[in-house]
């Protein structure tokens, strides 16, 4: 069963890293990024939204439904990890019942 999960691990791993083959390498200026994404933000920001700030627009308005999804899902896990973690009145008062201490 344990050589499954490594068999499934390998697997992932190996097209993920096939998948970056092709990718152009870390700050190249000549990556398509840096020749049709930036530019058109870097000239047309402030016409479009209003915003001087470039990094604020983008994320605002651009990218607002994504960023917004990003948010809700953050929240979620949060809300998640609290009430996992959160002792509830009943265990509380098994706890002091098992000790010996009255409420």
């Amino acid at each position: 069963m344990k050589t499954t999960y490594l068999f499934v691990v390998l697997i992932t791993g190996i097209a993920l890293a096939y998948g970056t083959i092709d990718m152009p390498n870390f700050g190249d200026p000549q990556a398509p990024a840096n020749h049709h994404v930036a530019p058109r933000y870097i000239e047309k920001t402030h016409e479009e939204t209003g915003v001087d700030n470039m990094v604020t627009s983008v994320l605002a308005s651009y990218r607002g439904y994504d960023t917004f999804g990003e948010t809700t899902v953050i929240f979620t896990a949060g809300i998640c990890v609290i009430l996992l973690l959160r002792e509830t009145r009943d265990n509380k008062k098994k706890n002091r019942r098992k000790k010996g201490v009255r409420s």
